[in-house]
């Protein structure tokens, strides 16, 4: 057998190790990234709710207007979207609920995985009213507790995006990004 030269064997583990490096490397990197707090592409468009909560433990009553209460949890799993309005709602109130429903219609075949509830008074306009009627199911925060969310702005219109369970998740504020929702409703609602 032909002896071993000392140095070839001690490139050739070198050259192992970079090739080793070169594979570890992303995973050290990431594992570095991930322990630091930052994470890719986790966050979502709305405001977590945190504390959390939960609508079914909290007792929280929707009344709806034919007089039924708001089941929070339903028959078969299904995510609900809150419009809450603020004073006066009018045109611009309107445009945003219009295009909350079209996020919806957007969910193509998951659509009906997603409720649409507005809280408030419906804008003054009698065909816009009727328009609602068609994507959203009417009613009012009995207790209030939903107050918060509430924007004080006129003619505008915050959302919460609550569970089937119950709990809600997140919140969008008034002037909220309508294509940030959708993707978040995409995400969410499968």
């Amino acid at each position: 057998m032909k002896p071993v030269d000392p140095v070839a064997l001690r490139r050739s583990r070198i050259y192992l190790l970079l090739i080793a490096l070169v594979f570890a490397a992303p995973m050290i990197i990431a594992g570095l990234l991930s322990f630091s707090g930052w994470q890719p592409g986790v966050k979502g468009n709305g405001h977590a709710i945190l504390p959390q909560r939960n609508f079914v433990d909290e007792k929280l009553q929707v009344k709806l207007d034919n007089g039924q209460v708001w089941p929070w949890r339903d028959s078969e799993p299904r995510f609900t979207l809150i419009a809450l309005a603020g004073p006066d709602c009018a045109a611009r109130c309107f445009e945003t609920l219009t295009d909350i429903a079209q996020a919806r219609v957007m969910l193509n075949r998951n659509q009906t995985r997603l409720r649409l509830l507005y809280l408030g008074t419906p804008p003054a306009d009698a065909s816009k009213r009727v328009a609602m009627q068609t994507y959203w199911t009417m009613g009012s925060d009995v207790d209030g507790k939903l107050a918060a969310y509430t924007p004080a702005t006129p003619d505008s219109v915050s959302a919460v995006l609550v569970e089937s369970n119950g709990t809600a998740l997140s919140l969008y504020p008034a002037g909220f990004d309508g294509p940030g929702l959708l993707r978040d409703l995409q995400k969410v609602v499968k």
